[in-house]
């Protein structure tokens, strides 16, 4: 059985460049990976302006000591320029965010000042007070995103303040995915003794559209060799990756490897892990391939693990693997070493440390460990049972 880093990496080998880039309005850019890096245009601000509301006025007009009156020569609004320039001993009426007049280079908050009719007093204040000069939030050609940066609100916004209205992000990758196996059943349909409702297909489509990727949904394949091997060949030639649930055992009518042979190639199918050891990778194609197992825990798992980063890879993120912590286990965990072991956990934060335990018993087949937990507590093939009060890794399932 290969290792769980050395599938990874496998994996990544095989997933060439990043997919085309194509230009989106930013209304539909949220959650799209930027294909190239975004440079502004021009400073930020474009020009030196106030950073309160108050009076601007030259330096050379600032007292040193006591107190000076100074004549104030207008009003200035965010959004309007003043025409011409400050002379010796005048003032103007500034709000937040007007570009500084010429012969102006400080600002006196309004509060700190006192006001009568046409005039203005004022007492010392250091040069420079209350300007934000142009360029510096911004500088123009500097680069504010990076390309491979998922695009979350904030970077939509700053992009908008930068007088875009589009931007180059890479194609989504397109994944076709099905259920095989007479054992399973459509929700909402009748369910014949024996069988089991599919839930693997719902929970994987909510993932691979999590991950960025588009989805057809080929329902379930039954377990007839004709039928899953047109399936497979039809859904390759219009995806860039297949991923299929169950079948991938070796049980009579576990066909999906024997297929894959058939219509492409099989790069392995076992992986020394906990749950979801049975896991086939290939190609079809020019399309990547993932057979994963049919029970659900091990199903998503194997998702995680090695599915996710392949999107990532081909949507060209930065970013290929979750981050993780360190945590001390609050109870006992049993663990076989020469395996990678994942057990679903509950990671909370007491007595100013982090601490994690499991969800209760860990079988591939309980969904619900996956909804009770928070997170993953990822035990390395050398590692053998955990006391508690030992330190373990977490990964929490918010990083999908």
């Amino acid at each position: 059985m290969i290792s769980v880093r050395d599938g990874q990496a496998q994996i990544l080998a095989r997933v060439g460049a990043p997919l085309a880039p194509e230009l989106v309005p930013l209304a539909r850019a949220l959650g799209r990976v930027l294909s190239d890096d975004f440079a502004a245009p021009f400073d930020v601000p474009p020009a030196d302006n106030s950073a309160v509301d108050g009076y601007a006025v030259g330096s050379a007009d600032i007292p040193l000591r006591d107190t000076r009156e100074l004549v104030v020569v207008g009003d200035l609004a965010a959004g309007s320029v003043f025409d011409g320039a400050l002379g010796g001993g005048e003032a103007l009426r500034i709000m937040t965010g007007a570009p500084m007049p010429a012969g102006a280079d400080t600002v006196y908050p309004q509060e700190l000042v006192q006001r009568e009719g046409d005039w203005v007093r004022v007492g010392p204040i250091d040069k420079g007070t209350n300007v934000r000069r142009a360029g510096e939030d911004v500088a123009i050609g500097q680069t504010v995103i990076e390309a491979g940066t998922v695009l979350r609100p904030q970077e939509i916004g700053l992009v908008a303040s930068l007088g875009a209205w589009q931007l180059s992000v890479r194609r989504r990758p397109r994944v076709a995915l099905m259920s095989t196996g007479d054992e399973v059943a459509e929700p909402g349909t009748p369910r014949r003794a024996g069988q089991i409702y599919d839930a693997n297909r719902f929970t994987l489509r909510g993932v691979i559209e999590q991950c960025g990727g588009e989805v057809t949904d080929l329902g379930i394949v039954p377990d007839v060799r004709d039928t899953l091997r047109t399936a497979l060949r039809d859904a390759a030639r219009a995806a860039d990756v297949v991923i299929t649930s169950g079948g991938v055992s070796v049980g009579v009518y576990d066909l999906v490897k024997d297929v894959l042979q058939e219509v492409g190639a099989i790069d392995f199918w076992q992986v020394a892990m906990q749950p979801g050891r049975p896991f086939a990778v290939g190609r079809i194609g020019n399309a990547l391939f993932f057979g994963l197992p049919g029970n659900p825990v091990a199903s998503l798992l194997s998702f995680m693990l090695f599915v996710r980063p392949a999107l990532y890879k081909l949507a060209g993120r930065r970013r290929l693997f979750p981050a993780t912590w360190q945590a001390r286990a609050v109870e006992p965990m049993r663990k076989k070493s020469g395996r990678t072991e994942y057990k679903r956990g509950i990671l909370r934060f007491r007595d100013e440390q982090w601490e994690v335990c499991t969800t209760g018993p860990q079988g591939s087949g309980i969904l619900f460990s996956m909804v009770a937990g928070n997170c993953l507590v990822v035990l390395d093939e050398g590692r053998g049972d955990v006391a508690a009060g030992e330190i373990v890794t977490v990964e929490p399932f918010d990083t999908l």
